[in-house]
Parts: structure tokens; C-alpha cells; sequence
């Protein structure tokens, strides 16, 4: 689905990215995870067409992003950011309708679209007349789900969707995502700080470090066979942190 080959990604001449290669295969959940400074989100960026890299291709379908239509690639692809991103100028119905509304989708396939994820997603059609500052954190993260599978993308890129929820909501929610994950069986690429969460989402974990791939493999490969020193420091840190909470 994705082919990253070779990518560098620089900021005032401080790498972000430094000569990464990836596969993202079709079907499959990733998730990226490292420290902050990792490169996760600028990854994420180039994914999403948003940030073009200094050096290297990302291939999506394989086809240059950089050289292909931005629009077709956005119907294509379906994200979430921090928080959901809504408009907070829109309602919820606003929000999830706004990319079908400009494609001059008729009125009653807006409508059941919004039905058919409302019911996936179990959101109360009474949230979406509300706006986002009206909203809890769980509702906004499902209504931002909505819109991100509005138009069927073939891709879900989601960066950080549960950082901001309190436990509660976020155990819910990951139970939630995880089941819409399996009914869907779409590509996802999931950003996380959380090794747990990862290993609970993810057929593959690609660990970042100073903008390079350190190791990829499942839970199990993390655990059991560590790359190096800092993969065995990382590891347990997430451990530490998970037993003080």
C-alpha cells in the first residue's frame, strides 16, 4: 500500500527523517512508536501527501505521492489527528459531510453514509448537531472517525487519536477502534507514545529513533528479540511507566 524508499526529512538543517525505508503492507495495522523527536509525525506528514521529503519517494499504490493528484489522494485516505481536528466552527453532521458536500454527493448518500458509521461507530446521531467545543473527548474522537471514513478511503492514518482521553474513555475506545479495524479490514498506520497500546492495535510496531528506523517486528520480537541497547531501555521504560500508573 505505502513503499517509503530512502526518505530524509530536514528542519532548519536538523534531520527528522534520516534514509528511511518501509513497507506498509495492505490490510495489515501499523503502528509507529518512538520517543518524542522520533520522526512518528513527520512520517505521518509524508503519508498523508501534507509534507513533500528532502530526499527519497513515498509511494502509495505505487505511485509518487509528490507527482500525483493531492485531491485523489485525499479521497483515498482517511485521518485523524490529536484531539479529532474537527472545525469548531461546524457541527459534528457539518464536519463529517464537508469532503462528500464538495464532491457534490447527493443529499440521501450523505445521509446514509452518516447512518451506516454512526452505527459502526456507535455515536448518537444527537451528537452530531452539537459542535466540538460541545462535545466530550470520546465524541469527538468518534465523530472525527466518521468523517475520516466518510468517503471509504482505502487507508486510515490516525496520529496519537487516544492521547488526550482519560483511561476510561481511552480502554473503551480501543475496544471500539480495534473492532472497526477487524470488521473493516482497511490499511491503518497508528501513531502512539504507548508500547501497550501498540502492541494491542498493531500486526507490525516500527520503532523510531532520531528520525531512523531501529527495529520493526510485532510485540513479541520487541520483547523477546531486542535490535539493540536502546530497544531494551525503551522497552522497559514503557514497562516502568506502565506499573507506576
Amino acid at each position: 500500500m505505502f513503499r517509503i524508499d530512502s526518505v530524509s526529512k530536514s528542519y532548519a538543517d536538523e534531520p527528522a527523517l534520516d534514509g528511511v525505508s518501509l513497507t506498509i503492507a495492505p490490510g495489515e495495522t501499523t503502528v509507529l512508536i518512538g520517543p518524542s523527536g522520533s520522526g512518528k509525525s513527520t512520517l505521518f506528514g509524508l503519508l498523508t501527501g501534507l509534507l513533500k521529503p528532502d530526499a527519497g519517494i513515498v509511494y502509495f499504490c505505487e505511485r509518487d505521492i509528490s507527482r500525483g493528484s493531492l485531491r485523489e489522494l485525499r479521497q483515498r485516505i482517511g485521518y485523524v489527528i490529536q484531539d479529532g481536528g474537527l472545525f469548531p466552527h461546524l457541527t459534528g453532521r457539518a464536519n463529517v459531510s464537508l469532503m462528500a458536500t464538495c464532491l457534490r454527493w447527493p443529499k440521501s448518500n450523505i445521509e446514509s453514509r452518516i447512518d451506516e458509521l454512526l452505527e459502526l461507530t456507535r455515536l448518537s446521531a444527537q451528537v452530531l448537531d452539537r459542535y466540538p467545543a460541545e462535545m466530550s473527548g470520546g465524541q469527538r474522537q468518534r465523530v472525527a472517525l466518521v468523517r475520516a471514513l466518510m468517503l471509504e478511503a482505502d487507508v486510515l492514518l490516525l496520529d496519537e487519536p487516544l492521547g488526550a482521553l482519560d483511561p476510561i474513555v481511552r480502554a473503551e475506545l480501543q475496544q471500539e477502534l480495534a473492532k472497526i479495524f477487524r470488521r473493516l479490514r482497511k490499511t491503518v498506520v497508528l501513531i502512539t507514545h504507548d508500547l501497550g497500546e501498540a502492541a494491542f492495535f498493531a500486526d507490525r510496531i516500527v520503532l523510531l529513533r532520531h528520525g531512523r528506523v531501529v527495529q520493526t517486528g510485532s510485540i513479541d520480537d520487541l520483547l523477546g528479540s531486542p535490535a539493540d541497547d536502546f530497544v531494551r531501555q525503551f522497552v522497559h521504560a514503557q514497562q516502568m511507566t506502565g506499573v507506576r500508573s
